[in-house]
């Protein structure tokens, strides 16, 4: 018999999911096998960060089916692993009995700082490539059996 997978539904979280969270969310459909249930959302869920699309759009990736999410939405009981986002804010809870990864980052967003739209859009990328390289080191291989 074939080794089994633990890991078959991951949730990313982060407050608004609308740029971490959702940006993790695009990159893990995109790397895992398609048979892994990816999800994100958040506590206070707004919308999803135009320049987390422009982040997305810029590996080729669609952002189509991407919408905020409130945590409370998502049904626990299938969800594996939660992988939370956030860093200098209070991350949501999830009640279940899933597998918890913190990968702390600060947003990308940076709401209070001005700056301008390729710098905004710079913080972006940075943070896309960090979590597409989480993805592949440490998620890609707890998910391949």
């Amino acid at each position: 018999m074939g080794e089994t997978r633990t890991i078959d539904s991951v949730l990313f979280l982060c407050v608004a999911n609308s740029a971490r969270s959702q940006m993790a969310e695009a990159l893990a459909r995109h790397l895992l096998p398609s048979d892994v249930v990816v999800q994100s959302a958040g506590s206070e869920p707004s919308r999803v960060n135009p320049y987390a699309e422009r982040a997305l759009a810029e590996k080729g990736l669609s952002v189509e089916a991407l919408h905020s999410k409130h945590v409370d939405t998502i049904d626990p009981d299938p969800v594996r692993l939660v992988v939370t986002l956030c860093a200098e804010e209070s991350c949501p809870v999830f009640l279940g009995q899933a597998e918890r990864w913190d990968w702390a980052m600060p947003d990308p967003d940076r709401k209070h700082e001005d700056l301008t739209d390729g710098q905004r859009l710079g913080f972006f990328r940075i943070a896309r490539d960090w979590i597409e390289e989480r993805i592949r080191r440490e998620l890609l291989p707890a998910v391949t059996p």
